[in-house]
């Protein structure tokens, strides 16, 4: 893992001192070492996390007449095969690194070389031949890559705050993606927080040349082409088969690794297959807290005997007004997912130990495992006997104002609204406000006068339409699972993972997320995934005897810590001095009154407001960082 950041002038020299500044900011995520490409109009620098080939994988990287130079941030895993093939073809390597492939494939296959490459990745190649500039970014989002056209001129990172550093950048906030914030709890691609900067969203890339810019797609998921075997057995043989391959690529390494494990199904699946494969014990790692409901220790536990791995466990009371400042400022943008939290925690204590860790992302989306995946199937059946009984979406909205009038929130209010929604919207719209944070009605209510107005008729929702309507496959939960494939992963998991292993020099790898197996999968019935209430069914078939019972048999727990609690007891008071403060309201945002309800009925316990609190919590501190220059 590593850091890259760039500057292409159109006309003029790059200013060495302003690329080395950009560069260093960044030393967190490569420590180990660092490079640079200067010449004129181009400047390439890189911070080294060293992983493959210690001795000579320093970056940049050239091919035989050095017109081609590479900076990349990440993996190839199949690097070993691309490059007995290029070398048959007569290319000459400097290093062993796996990085260097892309060099060559690059020569061999301009644009087509992404095809090739197994891993995760963020790279760009300048190419002195055509004088132009290649980014990529890897298909499912693992690896962050960030750019900014000044005129011309394009400034590209893997942070953002590395690019704020160029001084024609303005810290101007993108209101739209502020609204997508208070939606989806993180910012989706191409946006980020300010006007000026974007992201290259992921399987994509981008060509600067002569001042102008292109941006592709060059892969996608596609449900419509199955598999159809006749019995169970032969799902479940080739999602092993590939399992298996997935996770060996994964453990190539010159560095120690080891693997978080959580306890639930998908870490210690990648934990037992790991056991199967390194001849040695797999070094384990677990955070827990002392609020019991929140902890999974004991359940990693199981699975750490099981598999006989080297198992260390951190007990943690997060110091949330310490550490939080800094995770805001790791973050780069407003960013409210509260289990980032234990993710930075359980990485720090990883980060002791070894210098790469394999963990289980990509399984629930995968197999089906999130919750509203079956809530949502269950909800859609209810839609289709409204249908059949005649009940339109006036009759239901009558039903739940008559509803409202004897009692104050209750549980079927909240169906019969969804199915009005799925009437009046459509599926994607219903099934988004089940990744909300901030609904519409409460946008309407905390918005000021003046947000409203900037925002005029923009809608966070229509990106889950729009994902909606693209998905060629016609069934319900393949539609939900396209959708977080697009949105949910890669802006919030992906982002997650990435920034607490590289704040703490630490490389993270998701076997599950191999693309190849993706595709696999995605080629398998959906009921296959879900059956009746059981989610990952094909999985769990498959692990049975292979986990313990009670790792298959529990309940799906998020990695998550308990903020409502906090915020009615401990932290009641730091929640207030912060978004009640003059200086949240002064940014003209938000409406003091809808703020200080949301605050008051979640600390009276009426009403459960933590993720919205969390949400806001976390852009005020984010504007005190970035907008008022506060220190971390």
């Amino acid at each position: 893992m590593c850091a890259i950041c760039g500057i292409i002038k159109n006309e003029g020299k790059v200013e060495e001192k302003l690329l080395f500044e950009m560069t260093c900011l960044m030393n967190y995520r490569g420590p180990d070492e660092e490079g640079y490409f200067i010449e004129e109009n181009v400047g390439l620098g890189h911070k080294r996390l060293s992983i493959i080939d210690l001795k000579t994988g320093k970056q940049p990287l050239f091919n035989e007449d050095k017109k081609i130079v590479l900076i990349c941030n990440g993996e190839i895993y199949n690097f070993k095969e691309l490059r007995e093939n290029l070398e048959k073809k007569g290319h000459k390597f400097r290093t062993n690194s796996d990085n260097e492939v892309i060099v060559h494939l690059y020569e061999d296959r301009q644009e087509k070389c992404i095809d090739y490459l197994r891993g995760m990745f963020a790279f760009a190649i300048w190419d002195s031949n055509e004088k132009q500039l290649f980014l990529v970014r890897d298909r499912l989002g693992q690896k962050p890559l960030i750019y900014s056209l000044v005129g011309k001129d394009i400034v590209f990172s893997s942070e953002i705050k590395s690019i704020l550093l160029y001084p024609e950048i303005k810290k101007e906030i993108n209101l739209e993606a502020l609204s997508d914030y208070l939606t989806y709890q993180a910012i989706p691609s191409p946006n980020t927080i300010f006007k000026d900067i974007k992201k290259i969203p992921p399987a994509c890339y981008l060509i600067w040349k002569n001042g102008n810019i292109k941006i592709e797609k060059y892969w996608d998921i596609d449900f419509t082409k199955k598999n159809y075997f006749k019995n169970e057995n032969d799902y479940m043989e080739l999602l092993w088969e590939n399992l298996k391959e997935a996770t060996k690529l994964r453990l190539i390494s010159d560095v120690p690794l080891g693997a978080f494990l959580s306890g639930g199904i998908d870490s210690s699946t990648i934990v037992g297959i790991m056991s199967e494969i390194c001849e040695i014990p797999v070094k384990t790692f677990s955070v827990g807290f002392d609020v019991k409901e929140y902890s999974e220790l004991e359940y990693a536990k199981i699975v750490a005997k099981k598999f006989g791995t080297q198992h260390h466990e951190l007990i943690v009371k997060p110091d949330i007004i310490n550490i939080l400042p800094k995770l805001v400022w790791h973050y780069n943008e407003p960013f409210a997912d509260s289990s980032m939290i234990p993710t930075y925690y359980v990485s720090k204590e990883t980060s002791n130990y070894v210098k790469v860790a394999l963990n289980g992302d990509g399984g629930d989306e995968n197999f089906a495992g999130y919750d509203r995946y079956y809530q949502t199937m269950v909800l859609s059946k209810l839609y289709s006997f409204c249908k059949k009984a005649g009940l339109t979406s006036s009759y239901v909205k009558n039903l739940i104002e008559k509803i409202y009038q004897k009692f104050p929130a209750p549980f079927p209010v909240r169906i019969l609204e969804w199915i009005k929604e799925a009437d009046d919207f459509g599926f994607g719209f219903a099934y988004s406000r089940r990744l909300q944070s901030f609904s519409d009605i409460w946008k309407e209510k905390i918005y000021s006068p003046w947000f409203k107005n900037e925002l005029k008729n923009y809608n966070s929702i229509e990106i889950v339409d729009k994902l909606w309507e693209k998905n060629k496959a016609d069934n319900l939960l393949e539609k939900m699972l396209y959708t977080d494939f697009h949105l949910y992963l890669p802006e919030v998991l992906m982002v997650k993972i990435d920034i607490a292993t590289m704040a703490n020099s630490l490389e993270g790898r998701s076997p599950f997320l191999d693309y190849k197996f993706i595709e696999t999968i995605s080629s398998f019935p959906p009921e296959l995934k879900l059956k009746g209430k059981i989610s990952k069914y094909i999985l769990k078939k498959k692990l049975k005897g292979f986990l313990p019972d009670e790792i298959l048999k529990r309940g799906k727990m998020g990695f998550g810590v308990p903020v409502g609690e906090w915020f009615k007891g401990e932290l009641a008071n730091y929640l207030k001095s912060i978004i009640l403060n003059k200086r949240f309201f002064k940014r003209n945002f938000f409406e003091k009154k809808y703020v200080e309800e949301i605050v008051q009925q979640h600390i009276s316990g009426r009403v459960n407001h933590s993720s919205r609190l969390w949400t806001l919590l976390c852009f005020e501190i984010w504007c005190r960082i970035f907008l008022d220059g506060e220190q971390v």
